[in-house]
């Protein structure tokens, strides 16, 4: 059988990996549009495996994401890629948030995510620089590692066991034949399901992060997060300790105008502009599922003051200079007839096809489950 894969990001290549496990004969042809792998999330993502605890039990990601940790990490130490076990702290900034944080600990224990409730003075023991108000929410599975690197060594792998890559090369212009698809396309995969009149209901709706490097002298230990609001996907803005312990605060959900609106009019697409600033004029005129508000309240971090107030929020000092870092962008997809976000992974199955069509945060953590899951289910 000859495998197509569409999309060289840690999904599509994990799926490669997982579907070589099982048939080590099927040929497997991987293309990306890209000039090599990992360009888009999978590359531009902060390299955090989360522990599981934010998702309902009966999600997908609540699911796979712990199993996923094990993974990656099982992958990462095989393969001598440096993991950077820092734990999390989630920190509540008032009493308000109190009853989410307890919510979280609780979503822990039914998702086997490991996370407790501390108090005040242990969440100071595990990060003196961490601010909370009476409790936080102590990950210590949470870790971080460079997803670029992570990438890079699976490519070689894959490689290793004759999984082809084909770059510069969009699925509009692959003329071979193929004998199974696995539209793992990120920003894309819409567009590519569409083709074959699967998930018509659904559209991508991009979200852009910006981050910045903190520079100062008041460091931090583990990761620091704000209690979120479990309403909507995005976490807050918070601190990420990465593999070599760089600090950088972010991410935002700024709503973009073109799917790979990154940085000025690079990579403008002006159909894609129209569809979408067409999709948040409606989203916004409605304020469905709060998006009036949330687009509100996001783009006051384009001035990056706003960001490093927010930052401050979850910590006791923050002295220093930050510095712009490469934006990502969240390949969120929305339900056209109900205005929704969807929350969870979404795959669909038509015939000899597979779509992955919402493959969002934590998908890098969960890919090797996320993968596996898929070809004995699917």
């Amino acid at each position: 059988m000859r495998v197509l894969i569409v999309g060289a990001g840690i999904i599509g290549m994990t799926m490669a990996w997982e579907w070589r496990k099982k048939h080590p004969d099927d040929e497997i042809v991987i293309i990306d549009k890209e000039p090599h792998e990992a360009f888009h999330a999978s590359g531009k993502n902060s390299g955090v495996l989360h522990a599981g605890f934010y998702y309902s039990s009966d999600s997908l990601k609540a699911k796979l994401t712990a199993r996923g940790n094990k993974l990656m990490k099982e992958f990462c130490y095989s393969h001598n890629i440096p993991v950077n076990e820092t734990g999390k702290l989630v920190v509540a900034k008032n009493e308000n948030e109190i009853p989410t944080l307890f919510e979280l600990a609780k979503r822990s224990v039914a998702n086997e995510a490991g996370a407790y409730i501390i108090t005040q003075e242990e969440a100071e023991k595990i990060d003196p620089n961490a601010k909370t108000h009476k409790y936080a929410l102590y990950s210590p599975n949470t870790a971080t590692v460079n997803p670029r690197e992570v990438c890079r060594v699976l490519k070689e792998e894959l490689q290793k066991k004759d999984v082809k890559f084909i770059f510069n090369m969009p699925f509009e212009k692959f003329n071979e034949s193929y004998d199974f698809l696995i539209n793992a396309a990120g920003l894309y995969a819409d567009k590519i399901a569409h083709n074959f009149g699967v998930g018509l209901e659904y559209t991508m709706l991009p979200f852009k992060g910006l981050y910045r490097k903190y520079l100062g002298e008041d460091k931090i230990k583990t990761q620091i997060y704000p209690v979120p609001n479990i309403k909507n996907p995005f976490l807050g803005v918070h601190f990420t300790l990465m593999a070599d312990n760089t600090i950088k605060i972010g991410p935002t959900a700024i709503p973009a105008f073109w799917r790979e609106n990154y940085v000025g009019f690079e990579r403008f697409d002006f159909r894609e502009f129209l569809e979408i600033i067409s999709l948040e004029a409606k989203l916004f005129f409605t304020n469905a599922f709060g998006f009036r508000d949330l687009a509100l309240y996001e783009m006051r971090y384009y001035i990056p003051q706003n960001l490093i107030n927010e930052a401050k929020k979850l910590v006791k000092n923050l002295r220093g200079e930050f510095k712009p870092m490469t934006p990502g962008i969240r390949a969120q997809l929305l339900n056209t007839q109900t205005l929704e976000l969807v929350m969870d992974f979404l795959v669909e199955k038509n015939d000899n096809q597979i779509h992955i069509l919402n493959a969002v945060s934590p998908a890098f953590t969960a890919s090797f489950a996320f993968s596996k899951y898929v070809l004995e289910e699917l």
